[in-house]
Order: C-alpha cells, then structure tokens, then sequence
C-alpha cells in the first residue's frame, strides 16, 4: 500500500447462508424492476393511453439520476449514521423507494386523468410530475444500492468476493422470476379489464403489500451486517480517513488513466448487454413470427442462462481463471452470442432464436460476474462508497443510453429500408440487423478496453494519487 495510507481493516467473512441473507435485498430490488420496467409500463402504454415518448423518457429518468450515485457513496464514505456507514443508508433509502412506489400508482393514474380532461398547462404540469416520480425512485434506488455494494467490500475479501458476488446476483435474477410471478398470481382478476376505476384500487393494494414486504426483507438481509467495527477504513488503532471529499474523488478518479479506461470499459460492456433490450420482443414478433406470449419468454430464456452463467463462473470459472480473464472471456461469449443472435434471424428458426437467448445470458452471466468481482477488486477500502457509486454511474447512464440507442437505431434501419438504402425483400430484418451489428461492434470495442485494464497499475496509480489527495488535506 502506498506510503501515508491507514492500514487495511480485518474484515470478517460472508458465510453462505450470511450472503444469501444479503442477497434478499437484491432480490426485492429485482421484483421492484419487474413492477416498474413492466407492469406500471403495460399499463400507462396499453391501459391509460400514455403517449410512449413520454414513458420511455420517465422511465429513463430512473438511471439519468445515476450521478447521485458518486454523491451518496462519498457520503457513505464520510459521514456515518448511529456509527455505520451502510447499512443505515441502505435502510433510509429502502424506506423512500417502497413510499414512492405506493403513491406511484395513485400518481399514475391521476396523471392519466389529466391528460384526457385536463388543460395543455395542467397536462404539462402532470407529465413533469410523472418524471418526477421516477426521478425521485431513482435517487431513492441509488441511497440505498450504492452503500449495500460497499457493504459487501467491506464484508468480503478478494478471495471470498467471486462468490458473494454471484450468489447476490444470482438472487437478483431470482427476483426478477418472483416478481413475474407475483404479478401473475395477484392481478389475475384484472385480465381483460381497462377501466381505470378498477384497476387503481387493486394495483394499489398490490403496491403497498409489496412494499410492506420489500421493507421487511431489507431488514431481515442487513440486520447485524455492520457493526461500528465494521466500518472501512478503520485500523487496530482507530480512526477512519473521512477526508476525501466529493471534488477530490473526481480529482482522484481524473489523476489516473486507469481509471478513466475501466470506465470506458463497463459503458460498453453494458450498451453491450442491452442494446438489444427495446427491441428484442419486437425482433421476436415481427422476424420470427411470435405471438406476444411467446416474445414475452424470450427475457425468461435470457435470464435462466443468466442465472446459470452467475453461478457457474462464481464457482468454478472465476476460482480457476481468475477475475480478469473471466470478463475477458464473457466478453467473447457476448459478441459470438451477439453473432448468433444476429444470424438467427436469417433461419427465422424459433427454437434456434430461444437457444441463442439461452447462451447469451449465460454469456451474459459469465461476464457480469467477472466484471463485477473485477470492479470491487478496483475499489481502494479507502473510498469504497465513492468508487462503487462510479461504477454505478457507468452502468445506469450506459443502460439509458442504450434503450434510446436502441430504438433509434431500429427506426433508422425501418428508414433506411424505406429508402432502399437496406433491402426490403427480406422484411423488418435489416432494421433489426442494423441494432444488432452495431451492438456486436459495442462488444468488441468491450473486449478491445478490457485488455488496456492492468491491475497492478491501477491500484498503484490510484494508491498513490489517493495518498496525494490525503497529504493535501492534511497539509
């Protein structure tokens, strides 16, 4: 370590079933995305006629709020509340995000009734209100995920990291699958119907039951995970370096080359992962020939092989690899996935489309675990908040980014095809084609800055810069 830095607390080790108990958090953060990404989507799109461009922008607002993500993990870093560092803005922030989520839908609803009789100024006022909501769940989202990653640096060593880490993840899937089934089970009585004064009253009553429920898991996943002892940065002989504020974490995040490469690297390895994303059931119906039922399993398909490739390189390809040649290798599978996914569509073969889904979550799986044990290996103890909540960034802007690429991409193909620039004898697949090559190259470029990132650079680099920002302080 570098000269002038605290020396590096003990950490106590995550047993299997402490992991799994942490991991329920994830996996309510999982059945959350389902009700928001999906349910509350269906419904302001089919039942209340929203405009889409004004549900697609909303509901990026969510990730566009990612920056907060630097802000609330300096303050993580910083500031300690009842003398913990995390779990009590995990908490806070799993409070806020579960009351918004019960007046969202009164909210939406509301915002629907003012578009069908309201004036443009109050319209205007409805829609802003709606960005709003999901702003605010974005922020909410951000307090309590980026101290939780912190949480499980702070709990983990290198070695036991690869696995915490796909266990945690793997439980996020498994959210994702409970919260599918969730809304199935609970809302059946509402198939067929579209009136909106039977839909609030049960869609709200489903909304408070799964934040109740959300609330209390949280609780139970962090409770007695963090002891004043516990927190980072502390050494044998006391004291923590809280110094380090918000401008001199971009300064140090700036002084190194390092840095700036591995961030490029995960913008584009998740543009590479969901590029795809607002489009695909579209791929499904219109080049395939699906019904909706059936492009609906497509994202199944993707996430049981993400499941899988979550487990398997946390077991066994990461211990045998190691961190850098597993993302290094996910990143592979993704672009030969991405191949496949892109030639499938030639075939229009159905079975072969589902298989390919299978294989690119399973590549999806190996490489997310790699890059993730990669990152948390990047983050300096010191300023484990700050970092995370950098990383954090990365991903949520490049997800947002890639749903609006996406679908821009898929109407300059359709354009494209209209002009006769793009041949039209074979359909709607050359616009979809055109997103899907182009997510392929993403994957490449990837794989490309992956193998700029040198470990032992970066943590001397950043070592020494942070010792810099510290001296600076302190003199």
């Amino acid at each position: 370590m570098a000269e002038g830095l605290p020396a590096t607390p003990v950490r106590p080790s995550l047993s299997l079933p402490e992991t799994l108990r942490l991991g329920l958090f994830q996996a309510c953060l999982g059945c959350l995305a389902v009700i928001f990404a999906g349910l509350l989507n269906r419904v302001m799109l089919t039942e209340l006629g929203f405009p889409g461009l004004l549900v697609g922008t909303s509901l990026a607002f969510e990730q566009f709020v990612a920056p907060t993500r630097v802000l609330f993990g300096q303050i993580s870093d910083a500031h300690p509340l009842a003398r913990r560092h995390r779990v009590p803005y995990v908490l806070l922030g799993t409070a806020l995000f579960c009351g918004i989520a019960v007046i969202a839908v009164p909210l939406i609803f509301k915002v629907g009734r003012v578009f069908n009789q309201g004036s443009p100024g109050a319209i205007t006022l409805a829609a802003v209100a709606l960005g709003a909501l999901f702003a605010c769940y974005g922020l909410a989202i951000s307090l309590a995920s980026t101290p939780y990653l912190a949480l499980v640096i702070d709990r983990t060593s290198e070695e036991e990291r690869s696995r915490a880490v796909g266990v945690i993840w793997c439980m996020l899937t498994l959210g994702i699958v409970v919260g599918a089934i969730l809304i199935s089970l609970s809302l059946r009585s509402l198939d067929g119907i579209r009136d909106p004064r039977l839909l609030e009253p049960t869609l709200s009553a489903f909304m408070a039951k799964v934040a109740i429920g959300v609330m209390a898991l949280t609780v139970i996943a962090t409770w007695g995970m963090e002891s004043p002892a516990d927190s980072p940065g502390l050494s044998q002989e006391g004291g923590r370096e809280d110094g380090v504020t918000l401008r001199q974490a971009w300064t140090l995040i700036r002084s190194s080359s390092q840095v700036l490469i591995f961030f490029s690297f995960l913008i584009l390895f998740t543009l590479a992962l969901f590029l795809q994303d607002p489009v695909l059931e579209s791929y499904g119906a219109q080049v395939f020939g699906m019904p909706i039922a059936a492009t609906a399993q497509l994202n199944a398909f993707w996430g049981v092989g993400t499941l899988v490739g979550l487990l398997v390189a946390g077991l066994w390809i990461v211990p045998w690899l190691g961190k850098l040649a597993t993302a290094r290798l996910g990143c592979q599978l993704i672009a030969l996935s991405l191949l496949l996914l892109l030639l499938s569509g030639i075939t229009a073969s159905v079975p072969t489309l589902q298989l390919v889904m299978v294989l690119f979550g399973l590549a999806a799986g190996i490489g997310t675990n790699g890059a993730l044990c990669l990152m948390l290996d990047l983050t300096l103890p010191e300023v484990a908040g700050t970092f995370v909540g950098v990383w954090g960034l990365a991903q949520a802007l490049s997800r947002a980014v890639g749903k609006v690429i996406g679908g821009g991409l898929l109407d300059l193909g359709n354009l494209l095809s209209a002009s006769g620039l793009l041949p039209r004898s074979v359909g709607s697949y050359p616009a979809y084609a055109l997103v899907l090559g182009v997510e392929l190259l993403v994957a490449i470029a990837a794989l490309l800055m992956l193998q700029r990132v040198n470990v032992r650079q970066f943590r001397h680099d950043t070592g020494q810069s942070l010792a810099k920002v510290l001296t600076a302080e302190w003199s």
